[in-house]
């Protein structure tokens, strides 16, 4: 039996934190036990529990917090870790230092571009730490890997690419109304959606701008985003919604707990990011069957066939206008993306493959 800590320094909800969670539940118990390292209660919390596996909570919080590198040697001895699995920079950073310390292997793994950035404090000490610490570093897309590696100076040598997975037996084809109907929409009305925390990298600006040009030309479209929202970025799209006039028609619905049921409500959805390691969002809409409209941000790139199962258009308003607008107009090319969108989750990113992956790394690594 193989002993894996898993660590995550967020709370969620995200995408990074749903990988998190899929595998510390998702691991084959007949070779693996598992145990999770986060840092308080929130929505990983929540869902950890929601399958009987109580985590253990360890405060990250601080530029060098030297309690919460103490807490974790103290767990992997206490627990006779046999390795450590991390997401996200600072947990990777601390889980490769208690690893060195203890002398136990650890897989680090990078969820996007927004992990990092060039002007990060101290980013090639940081760097050097997790090349040293670290048996494979795993990154959710080719893109972020080679840019990783290229801008960074991660080693080439321990980098592997496992792509996200999405639960099919959740996220299917299965038509809801709610959500429409909260909004008063009539039947023939089209709902757009997208789904994301608000972060300057979600583009969010860039879809209520392109819901302008929409709206003007089909008066009969309805846009929502879910995800969490607060503070300056979010006034600032509450305001700029109030000045494109869209205060009836664009709704920013807060994080909504049943993903499926939200993406099975949407005709068409849309993925307005700037920047993206991966989208879990967009596996997901896809894997319900919904259209895909989705700017080239790094990982969509490596999702999507532009034109045979969605489109992919540069992070600007009008051609994300535009093109959600063709969708509109052309109900074939909609059920034929979602046929085809259906297919390519079965085949390619299945959480089954991604979960065998991850597997095959963590005993690889052991040996």
């Amino acid at each position: 039996m193989i002993r894996v800590l898993h660590s995550i320094d967020t709370t969620g909800p995200g995408g990074a934190e749903t990988v998190f969670v899929n595998l510390v539940k998702g691991l084959d118990p007949e070779t693996f036990e598992s145990f999770a390292v986060i840092r308080g209660e929130g929505w990983v919390c929540e869902t950890l529990r929601s399958h009987e596996i109580e985590p253990i909570f360890v405060q990250s919080r601080g530029s060098f917090n030297i309690k919460y590198l103490l807490e974790l040697m103290r767990i992997i001895r206490k627990y006779r870790i046999d390795i450590v699995q991390s997401h996200l920079l600072g947990s990777n950073l601390y889980c490769c230092l208690a690893g060195v310390l203890c002398r136990v292997p650890v897989i680090t793994t990078f969820h996007g571009f927004v992990d990092t950035s060039a002007q990060e404090r101290l980013m090639g000490l940081k760097t050097r730490m997790i090349n040293l610490g670290s048996s494979g570093i795993v990154f959710v897309s080719d893109g972020l890997r080679k840019k990783f590696v290229q801008t960074f100076g991660f080693s080439n040598t321990k980098s592997v690419t496992i792509y996200n997975g999405v639960d099919t037996e959740i996220f299917h084809p299965q038509r809801d109304t709610s959500i429409r109907e909260q909004l008063g929409l009539k039947k023939d009305d089209i709902l757009i959606g997208a789904v994301g925390n608000i972060r300057p990298a979600k583009g969010y600006d860039l879809f209520l701008q392109a819901a302008r040009i929409i709206h003007e030309q089909y008066p009969g479209t309805r846009f929502v985003v879910a995800g969490q929202g607060a503070g300056e970025l979010y006034d600032s799209l509450l305001r700029l919604r109030q000045e494109l006039k869209l205060e009836d028609v664009f709704f920013f619905l807060g994080f909504q707990n049943d993903a499926p049921k939200f993406l099975n409500n949407l005709d068409i959805f849309c993925l307005p990011s700037t920047s993206e390691g991966f989208s879990i969002s967009t596996i997901e809409a896809m894997a319900c069957g919904v259209p895909v409209v989705a700017t080239r941000s790094g990982g969509p790139e490596e999702i999507i066939s532009d034109g045979e199962d969605g489109r992919l258009v540069k992070a600007a308003v009008d051609e994300i206008a535009q093109s959600i607008i063709s969708l509109i107009e052309d109900l074939p090319c909609r059920q034929r993306f979602s046929v085809h969108s259906i297919e390519k989750i079965d085949r390619c990113y299945s959480i089954a493959s991604m979960i065998r992956s991850y597997e095959s790394l963590l005993v690889s690594n052991c040996l």
